[in-house]
């Protein structure tokens, strides 16, 4: 069997962040809390790359938080997605059809 994952909370990737910007050696942080350098300097990438709110960093589970005009992008790359697959599916079936008549 896997390893399972930990899990951390959102107050304590922002506490050692900001704990990690107070140190001198990440190392040594990240030994006393026990977790591993690299996953301190990735919290700190992703932290100093959201410049807003601290709300919008940290989401979880792989959700990022997306704007307004994300989301109705993301949205609308979806209905044309479906109305491509919807379109394809007619055209086939226009084929097997017109052969039958034909």
């Amino acid at each position: 069997m896997g390893k399972k994952r930990k899990k951390y909370s959102k107050e304590f990737k922002l506490d050692v962040v900001r704990q990690s910007h107070l140190r001198d050696n990440i190392r040594d942080l990240a030994d006393e809390l026990g977790v591993s350098p690299r996953l301190i300097y990735k919290w700190r990438a992703a932290y100093d790359k959201q410049s807003s709110t601290s709300s919008e960093i940290f989401t979880g589970q792989g959700v990022q938080s997306l704007s307004p005009e994300q989301e109705e992008l993301r949205r609308v790359k979806a209905e044309l997605a479906e109305a491509r697959m919807e379109r394809d599916i007619l055209k086939k079936a226009i084929g097997i059809f017109g052969k039958r008549n034909g």
